[in-house]
C-alpha cells in the first residue's frame, strides 16, 4: 500500500507540519532553501515493531549528509524507503520537489537512473569480473556498449585508486578494502545526482577505513552529487560529513554541522559519540 501524504491545515505549500505541529523546514546544509531530498514524518513498522516513528530530514543539493545511529536503529530501512525498495507506512519523500510515494514503475525507473548506491558489504556479483560489476547498470539499464562501458569502469576504478589490471579480476581475488572501492566505483559509474552509501566502512580496520573515507571525499566532492551516508562509525562521520544527523528511537534526535557533533547538547548523542 502506498503511503498517503496529507498536509495538515496551515502548513506552508510543499511542507507537511512535523509531529511537533510547527511548519518544519529541517535545517539544510549550505543554506539551501529547496532540498534535493525532503523527508517528512516517515513511518515504517514491521509486525508491530515501530522502526521509523516520524523521520523529518532534508538533504541539500551537493552535500554529504551522514546519518549516524546504532545497529538496528533503522538507518538502512530509511534508505530503502527513499529508494523505493520498501513502502513506508506513512509520510512524505520528495526528490527535486516531486512526491515519490505514488510513482509508477516507469517513473520509479527514471528516478533510479539518477541515483547510485553503495550497498552494505559491497554486494558484488561473484561470477562477474570487476569491470562488469562496475558497469552493470551502464550495460543492462542504460544500454552502453560493452567496450565503452569497460572504458568507463576503468576510469571509475582509477578514481578510487585501482589500476586497470584490477578490471579483469574476480571479486574473490580482491581484499576487503579493494572490494569496497569497487563498490564505490560502481555507485558513481553513471555520474548520479544522488548517492547512497550504506555502511561503507563496516568491518574494516582503522587504516583501511581512513583510506575508504578519503576516496569517498575524492570521488564525491568534484561531482557535486548529493550523498546520504549511513554509518555507526563516528570517526568516518567526522571525516566525510558536511552535516550529521542522529537517528534513535525512530526519529532524528539531533542534526548539525559535522564540527558541532561534540557539542550537540543531546545526552543520547553524547553517549553514542563517547562509547568505547
Amino acid at each position: 500500500m502506498n503511503a498517503k501524504v496529507t498536509p495538515q491545515p496551515g502548513a506552508s505549500p510543499g511542507f507537511e507540519r512535523s509531529r511537533s505541529g510547527r511548519d518544519d523546514r529541517t535545517a539544510l546544509g549550505r543554506g539551501a532553501s529547496s532540498p534535493k531530498v525532503r523527508i517528512r514524518n516517515l513511518r515504517k513498522s514491521f509486525g508491530g515493531q515501530l522502526v521509523l516513528a516520524g523521520v523529518d530530514l532534508d538533504l541539500a543539493a551537493g552535500e554529504n549528509l551522514v546519518l549516524l545511529g546504532a545497529s538496528g536503529s533503522g538507518k538502512t530501512v530509511l534508505v530503502k524507503c527513499v529508494l523505493g525498495l520498501m513502502t513506508p507506512d506513512g509520510g512524505s519523500i520528495m526528490i527535486d520537489g516531486k512526491e515519490t510515494a505514488a510513482l509508477s514503475s516507469s517513473e520509479r525507473g527514471k528516478l533510479m537512473r539518477t541515483m547510485g548506491v553503495m550497498f552494505q558489504n559491497s554486494a558484488l556479483f561473484d561470477s562477474l569480473p570487476v569491470w562488469e560489476n562496475v558497469a552493470f547498470a551502464l550495460v543492462h539499464v542504460r544500454g552502453v556498449p560493452p567496450e565503452r562501458a569497460k572504458a568507463i569502469a576503468v576510469e571509475k576504478l582509477a578514481a578510487v585508486g585501482l589500476t586497470p589490471d584490477v578490471a579483469d579480476l574476480l571479486p574473490s581475488e580482491l581484499s576487503g578494502g579493494m572490494q569496497r572501492r569497487v563498490a564505490l566505483a560502481r555507485a558513481i559509474a553513471a555520474n548520479p545526482e544522488v548517492v547512497f552509501l550504506d555502511d561503507p566502512t563496516a568491518g574494516l580496520d582503522p587504516i583501511i577505513t581512513t583510506i575508504i573515507d578519503d576516496f569517498i571525499l575524492r570521488t564525491l566532492k568534484p561531482t557535486n552529487a548529493t550523498a546520504l551516508t549511513i554509518t555507526y562509525d563516528v570517526e568516518t562521520a567526522r571525516r566525510i560529513a558536511d552535516r550529521i544527523a542522529m537517528l534513535a528511537d525512530g526519529r532524528i534526535i539531533w542534526q548539525g554541522p559535522a564540527d558541532a557533533l561534540e557539542r550537540s547538547g543531546n545526552p543520547q548523542v553524547e553517549r553514542f559519540v563517547m562509547r568505547p
